[in-house]
């Protein structure tokens, strides 16, 4: 055996460093000790410890891998490493960086320099210094991720959803009589979602409403320079809302009742209503409104969808369903009104604790209603 490895390692050497290139290093020592072994059986030996390098990754269980597919498309906590496509990626999910990096506006800039060729030309762009691009750097790709069974309806759910969000907290501004702050809200579902949500519309036969939610937007875009009778404004807030419902309707009742499916699509909505959050403070003030309203809107969404499910959830799954209602509740106080209060009720690290709470118990209930599926 001490005679043969130099052989084998001179060899593989030679063959695959000019193929790999110095970046591939490490797959020629995998390589390597695959020869290794191999020669080891032709020598009649038969046991050995496998080295950290050739140990086989662990296979995660098909709930981890949709919850992997989910976060690498669309969402993550802060500090996560799922990562975020920049050249597709909607403004609440690129908020994420701007809240970790806690520069104003990053994510409109991030948008307006695209395409990107690598994740790095995000400073070669300079858009942002190589200091900060060092801090998200984990959360960066530009590569396109393909969603596909259970993990592609929690996408689907979860942008109508935020759409859903959006029209919740424009229309709170609108019975203020806030029609102006009430407008970036509507013109996101349009300008921002639909385009991303609109292939697997196409897919599940959902009929068009893009004209519906500009139709909106239009009346609203009016009524700020002039006053269109209330009854028209609420029939086309209603008309958008329910052609959101009637696409959500696509996905089989079945399942958009399951308690699992349910929590996934909650758990993405805090998520970007954490980043928001993160994005919308300073020093302790709410500096950017409409990321304070863009949250607000998605944490009383996911609320409502909970509370569709709480039932079953105290009844099949009590010590998660206390965890959950009892951080939610904590949850939507931070958010006392549409209009932004003076100072933040808590701090971006307060809400990320109770999101991270909520999403940790969902856990529970997620893989165990895997597990049980399975069985």
């Amino acid at each position: 055996m001490s005679n043969l490895r130099p052989v084998a390692d001179k060899v593989l050497i030679n063959t695959f460093q000019t193929f790999l290139g110095a970046k591939m290093i490490k797959i020629r020592y995998i390589f390597m000790a695959i020869a290794a072994c191999a020669i080891v059986s032709l020598s009649s030996c038969t046991s050995g410890t496998p080295s950290a390098d050739n140990s086989p990754a662990p296979v995660a269980n098909s709930s981890s891998q949709a919850r992997e597919a989910v976060s690498n498309n669309n969402h993550s906590g802060h500090g996560s490493k799922a990562q975020i496509n920049i050249n597709n990626a909607i403004l609440s999910e690129l908020d994420k960086f701007e809240a970790k990096l806690a520069i104003p506006a990053l994510s409109n800039k991030i948008q307006a320099n695209r395409p990107y060729a690598s994740p790095s030309e995000l400073v070669s762009k300079k858009v942002i210094t190589q200091e900060q691009f060092d801090q998200i750097k984990d959360m960066v790709t530009v590569q396109e991720i393909a969603l596909t069974g259970e993990a592609k309806d929690v996408d689907y759910m979860t942008k109508l959803g935020l759409m859903k969000g959006h029209l919740i907290v424009a229309k709170e501004l609108l019975d203020q009589n806030q029609p102006k702050q009430a407008e970036p809200h509507i013109g996101h579902p349009v300008e921002e979602i639909y385009v991303d949500v609109e292939d697997q519309l196409n897919e599940r036969k959902v009929k068009e409403f893009k004209t519906t939610l500009v139709k909106f937007q239009d009346v609203i875009k009016y009524s700020i320079k002039s006053n269109p009778k209330a009854a028209k404004i609420e029939a086309d807030f209603g008309s958008s809302m329910q052609a959101i419902d009637g696409a959500i309707a696509a996905l089989p009742e079945t399942q958009r009742s399951k308690t699992g499916f349910v929590l996934q699509v909650i758990n993405e909505l805090l998520d970007s209503a954490n980043s928001e959050y993160g994005a919308a403070i300073a020093n302790g003030k709410i500096s950017a409104p409409i990321e304070y309203q863009d949250s607000r809107g998605f944490v009383i969404y996911a609320n409502e969808l909970y509370k569709g499910i709480s039932s079953q959830m105290s009844k099949d799954f009590p010590e998660a369903h206390k965890g959950i209602e009892t951080s939610m509740t904590e949850l939507v106080k931070v958010w006392p009104s549409a209009i932004p209060p003076a100072a933040s009720v808590k701090t971006p690290d307060d809400v990320t604790k109770l999101v991270k709470t909520i999403e940790q118990n969902s856990q529970t209930v997620i893989d165990k209603s895997s597990t049980q599926a399975q069985q």
